[in-house]
């Protein structure tokens, strides 16, 4: 590999940090500057590198020895592995300063930050020495890109406002929903607030259902009204019937009038049980089929890209409607089972007759259950037979785990 000493930060993101035995340090999330008051390029002071456990920690630039194609190496030493907490007069290149609104002086047209190059120079310091700025396009196509010197922009110097997200949600592209999340966490309230507005429903949806309940309403109360039901039927009745039940009786009413009437059903059934049961930790869309389908319609249905893993891992089977809640319940079928099976077989001939779970059963009686049967999902039947829903593994644990565990891991 050949060891460069000019790089572009939207580049980095994301790269491989190796320590000098070649093992895994984590991975670039962010580039740490200090503007000036003058022209002058602002001095890279290090790298924010996220290691084990998603804990984001600095690391300064004179350890960094080399950045190669698809790697950055450090030199031996001992990592400082306290979380970074960003100081005054640092600025964050991707959270930041990227989508920032500038002037080229030259022509004095408006344009806005897209890249930002770095250099390193003869003293072994690095700078942030070029920029890669965009004019704003005509009829929906681009304007024009420039490779302009850190000197022949004015407005960096101002604060954060003009601000865009275009170039920032371009890095944050290719992240999970947990890492988006966890990235999210670390912006500034202002620029946190504009990725949520920037996101679509289904991937802000996603990013919620990851976050702490707290920020989950702190980022849907800042959301226009309208916008906040559109995100709330993106999500999973559960995790939306979760975030409603931190509102006010008011504020929760309103958004559910606002929801489309057969995606607010299933969360207004949900809010009527204790969230520490199972009715309340339950979803309402696990995968049901009626007595005759077969294995084949059932492989389909669990390859659904949008089903978690542990709601793939079973179906059930159901007398119609086969909505929630159903008709009247009668077994489930796990997936390994259907995968040894003719795929002509009906469902119903291999079902499970497991005792399913009531609505009303506290945690420590579903964790047994789940402890018992090996399961990473569990069907609830009320008292008339009908199915409505299925518990899965991950709700469990986020009941079992401190409410505040999301943070203890963002903080390492």
């Amino acid at each position: 590999m050949t060891t460069v000493t000019r790089a572009y930060v939207s580049r980095l993101a994301g790269l491989t940090v190796f320590d000098p035995n070649g093992d895994r340090v984590g991975k670039v999330r962010d580039v740490v500057v200090a503007l000036r008051v003058d022209t002058a390029a602002p001095r890279v002071l290090g790298l924010v590198v996220e290691v084990v456990a998603r804990r984001r920690i600095f690391v300064p630039m004179g350890r960094v020895t080399a950045i190669e194609s698809g790697a950055v190496m450090l030199a031996s030493g001992t990592l400082n592995l306290k979380r970074f907490e960003q100081r005054a007069g640092e600025t964050l290149v991707l959270g930041e300063l990227l989508d920032r609104t500038v002037h080229i002086k030259e022509s004095d047209r408006p344009a806005h930050v897209v890249d930002a190059g770095m250099e390193q120079i003869r003293t072994g310091d690095w700078v942030l020495s070029r920029l890669a700025v965009q004019e704003p396009g005509r009829l929906g196509r681009r304007g024009q890109l420039h490779q302009l010197s850190w000197d022949e922009v004015d407005g960096l110097a101002l604060p954060q406002s003009g601000q865009g997200t275009e170039t920032l949600l371009a890095t944050y592209r290719e992240l999970n929903a947990a890492d988006l999340a966890h990235a999210l966490q670390e912006l500034p309230a202002k620029r946190r607030h504009e990725v949520a507005e920037a996101l679509d429903d289904e991937r802000l949806a996603d990013v919620l259902g990851e976050l702490p309940e707290a920020d989950q309403v702190v980022i849907l109360a800042t959301l226009e009204e309208r916008r906040a039901a559109d995100v709330l039927e993106a999500m999973d009745p559960d995790d939306a019937a979760d975030v409603l039940a931190e509102f006010s009786n008011v504020d929760r009413n309103r958004l559910l009038e606002l929801m489309e009437p057969d995606e607010a059903e299933p969360v207004r059934q949900l809010l009527k049980y204790s969230e520490d049961t199972a009715g309340g930790m339950m979803t309402s869309e696990p995968v049901i089929l009626s007595p005759d389908a077969t294995v084949a319609e059932a492989l389909a249905r669990v390859r659904e890209p949008e089903l978690t893993p542990s709601l793939a891992s079973q179906v059930y089977v159901c007398r119609p409607p086969s909505a929630t809640p159903t008709g009247r319940y009668l077994g489930l079928a796990h997936i390994q089972r259907l995968l040894r099976e003719p795929p002509s077989s009906l469902v119903s001939g291999i079902l499970d007759d497991l005792e399913p779970l009531r609505p009303e059963a506290p945690l420590a009686e579903v964790t047994r259950y789940f402890a018992t049967y090996n399961l990473v999902a569990a069907p609830v039947v009320d008292d008339k037979g009908r199915l409505v829903g299925a518990v899965s593994v991950d709700d469990v644990l986020d009941h079992l785990l401190p409410d505040d565990w999301r943070e203890r891991a963002r903080r390492g």
